[in-house]
């Protein structure tokens, strides 16, 4: 027994186990026990670097929650959330507990999903890797160590990657599950040796609970500007949501998952995970900088075995290469993890058709549109199969880990948005002058983003001429200092204009299209806010 060992233990909570078990290690203790157990590397500069075997991103498609008298009514049942029945839990459960009374070893954290104390949710997350461990502990809130011998677990997350399940038995799809029970508040984590899938259990675990409370929970980033600014950053992955939030000039709160108080921004975590494919000490100083930082962990990034340095353009063990670091490795972030409302609203999107402006202001309606649509777009050679690309349509910037129907959370921010008068723009950071596929078409230079939010963020495009985009409605700026002109209007970039045409045309459908089922859930202003094929 140490001061970081709870008084309530697994015992209290029913878990028998003959396991040495190991109470909230700290960085140093969990990397020393990784390394030894071979369960990763350190690099030269000091990072732990892991692999995660097959799994090098989410199982979506094996994602369950139970299904009873507590989600039947409260979870938008379909493709995203899946139904398990409480049966098959409960044979789950029971195979994972047979699995924990045999293990020799076991590592556990007691932490906080949440940093704004009257919201946050206490969580145990009871590990087989040290590594896992280690990644849950750098990812979430780390209580003060006082705060640790009287903790009382709220909901448990169990994650056993050697755990191999029984579709049969536990009516899931595979060997591989992500179970979610709201009623027993346990989440059984087994197949996947990826450590993201803790992170967003929790993510989905706060999505459930905090809009019961009014609380508009966010896959989003965050940071406050030098006049006390918060802006927000919505954004899937690739599209720029952690790189963006990493200003030097502006003082991070977070770079994925947020909730929106009456009277703050508060981070979920206390660490960020940030996408290391191509990273380069030139385009992303900051977070490159975490790279070369003992406590940082690196998933399936390659490393030289002699001379352990890194290579982040090498893809061979996974194209989505991460790294995880607590949220002070990055310069100027916020002590409390935690900032004023919003003034501005930033929605991010990869547009890989190169129909979308570089960014255009939103009416709240629009911006209501733009958030439930959530789109961004596949890029050929990114995916098993994309060759070209493809457009992707995930509501709310997040549907994998919204447990709630999406009008509960788009109604949230329209009402958040109007009380608070916020402006709201849209950033493409996507592509410009054809497709992403096209000979010679470049990604949009990440100075033009960065001179544009900033301009964005401290008013001045307030003051610019606009124009009204034909297909979208919104309205684009045709003048920003310090920024070419040309690339403003994505047609006026096309050499083909007719295939620009068709393209947006194209593109509006598949808006439109994909819309269709939120028409019957919001009012006629969002309505009216879609795009429209010009003629």
């Amino acid at each position: 027994m140490t001061e970081r060992t709870p008084r309530n233990g697994l015992d209290a909570m029913g878990i028998g186990t003959g396991a040495e078990l190991f109470w909230n290690l700290e960085t140093a203790q969990l990397v020393e026990h990784a390394v030894r157990r071979g369960e990763g590397k350190l690099a030269k500069d000091g990072p732990l670097v892991v692999t995660t075997g097959k799994h090098t991103g989410r199982s979506a498609k094996d994602k369950f929650i139970v299904r009873d008298a507590t989600t039947e009514d409260s979870v938008w049942w379909g493709n995203v959330n899946k139904g398990m029945t409480s049966g098959h839990f409960a044979a789950l459960k029971e195979d994972f507990l047979a699995e924990l009374a045999q293990r020799d070893t076991l590592y556990v954290q007691d932490l906080y999903g949440g940093s704004q104390p009257e919201h946050r949710v206490n969580v145990r997350v009871i590990n087989e890797l040290a590594w896992h461990n280690l990644f849950i502990r750098t990812l979430l809130v780390r209580p003060e160590g006082a705060e640790l011998a009287g903790f009382q677990p709220e909901y448990t997350i169990i994650d056993l990657p050697s755990f191999r399940a029984d579709p049969e038995r536990h009516g899931c799809r595979s060997e591989t599950v992500i179970a979610v029970n709201f009623t027993e508040k346990l989440i059984l984590i087994g197949g996947t040796a990826y450590a993201g899938e803790m992170k967003k259990s929790v993510f989905g675990l706060l999505n459930y609970l905090l809009p019961k409370d009014g609380i508009m929970p966010m896959h989003c980033s965050a940071n406050i500007g030098p006049n006390g600014d918060t802006a927000v950053f919505f954004g899937l992955s690739g599209t720029g949501k952690t790189t963006l939030s990493a200003d030097a000039s502006r003082t991070l709160i977070g770079d994925d998952e947020h909730g929106w108080s009456d009277t703050a921004v508060f981070n979920f975590e206390g660490g960020c995970y940030a996408k290391m494919i191509n990273l380069s000490a030139e385009a992303e100083p900051e977070i490159f900088a975490t790279t070369r930082r003992f406590g940082t962990v690196l998933e399936n990034v390659v490393m030289d075995e002699a001379s352990r340095t890194l290579d982040f353009a090498d893809n061979s063990l996974a194209e989505n290469s991460r790294g995880a670091y607590p949220i002070d490795f990055i310069p100027n972030t916020s002590e409390r993890n935690l900032g004023p409302v919003p003034r501005n609203i930033i929605f991010l999107t990869a547009d890989a058709f190169g129909v979308m402006p570089p960014i255009a202001k939103l009416t709240p309606d629009q911006a209501m549109y733009h958030f439930l649509s959530g789109y961004t777009a596949k890029v050929a050679g990114t995916e098993i199969g994309v060759t070209e690309p493809e457009a992707t349509f995930s509501t709310c910037f997040g549907a994998a880990f919204m447990p709630r129907h999406p009008a509960v959370y788009g109604n949230l921010l329209k009402e958040r948005i109007a009380a608070g008068q916020v402006d709201c723009w849209l950033v493409n950071t996507g592509w410009s002058g054809g497709r992403a596929t096209d000979p010679g078409i470049k990604r949009m230079p990440i100075k033009v983003t960065r001179a544009l939010l900033n301009a964005a963020l401290d008013g001045s495009l307030a003051q610019a001429e606009f124009r009204k985009d034909p297909n979208f409605g919104f309205m684009v700026p045709v003048a920003v200092n310090g920024v070419d002109s040309a690339i403003l209007d994505p047609r006026a970039t096309w050499q083909n204009k007719a295939d620009y045409d068709a393209t947006a045309g194209r593109l509006v459908d598949q808006f439109v299209e994909n819309f269709a089922q939120f028409a019957d859930h919001v009012d006629a202003g969002v309505r009216e806010a879609a795009p429209k094929v010009t003629a």
